[in-house]
């Protein structure tokens, strides 16, 4: 069986994928951190489960970037995901990227503010995703374009099910203010503190 020739990437498509590749491990690490807070000493709330899972799929998810990356022989440069990151080699200049660090949160509380958190990763790797894909149709990288399409689909339903949580929480709370309105909400007490 001959071997599969593949094109290299641009440089441009190189640099945005290992990008890609760093906040999908960023992101898996936000959900593991979300999973964990709910396992054992608190009630685990229905989404707990989405948040483990997610946390091994978001990793799954940068293998396979590795994976294309290496298929198409181009380097692997991961940069380290920081609240300010400047993209590397082509895209080096003095205007850094903005990129939304994990939350520093020891508690979750009711998971109304975890599930706020995912939903803005979840978006933020969408807009990586969708800003790569726009890229792969200027370079004419079909390809790329093509293998995109599974993971901007994924992201689509993540974020479907996420704002629907973020709704249904809110609605919790709500429900809950109204039957007991001497207490405050776990989110009041939060801001609170």
């Amino acid at each position: 069986m001959a071997a599969q020739v593949c094109s290299l990437l641009s440089e441009e498509c190189r640099v945005a994928i290992n990008h890609i590749v760093s906040y999908e491990l960023h992101v898996s690490d936000a959900y593991l951190s979300m999973a964990c807070y709910y396992d054992g000493e608190t009630k685990e709330p229905p989404f707990a489960t989405f948040f483990e899972d997610q946390a091994e799929v978001k990793r799954a998810h940068a293998r396979q970037f590795l994976k294309y990356l290496r298929k198409h022989e181009s380097k692997i440069c991961l940069p380290v995901i920081q609240e300010e990151i400047k993209l590397c080699l082509r895209w080096e200049s003095d205007s850094p990227v903005p990129l939304q660090q994990r939350p520093d949160i020891d508690n979750w509380g009711t998971g109304l503010q975890a599930l706020e958190s995912a939903l803005e990763l979840e978006n933020t790797l969408n807009n990586l995703l969708q800003d790569l894909k726009t890229l792969a149709s200027e370079n004419h990288e079909t390809d790329l374009s093509r293998f995109l399409g599974k993971f901007l689909d994924k992201q689509k339903r993540n974020i479907r099910y996420l704002e629907n949580q973020v709704g249904y929480q809110k609605e919790l709370e709500k429900l809950a203010q109204k039957e007991n309105p001497s207490e405050k909400t776990p989110e009041a007490s939060a801001k609170e503190a």
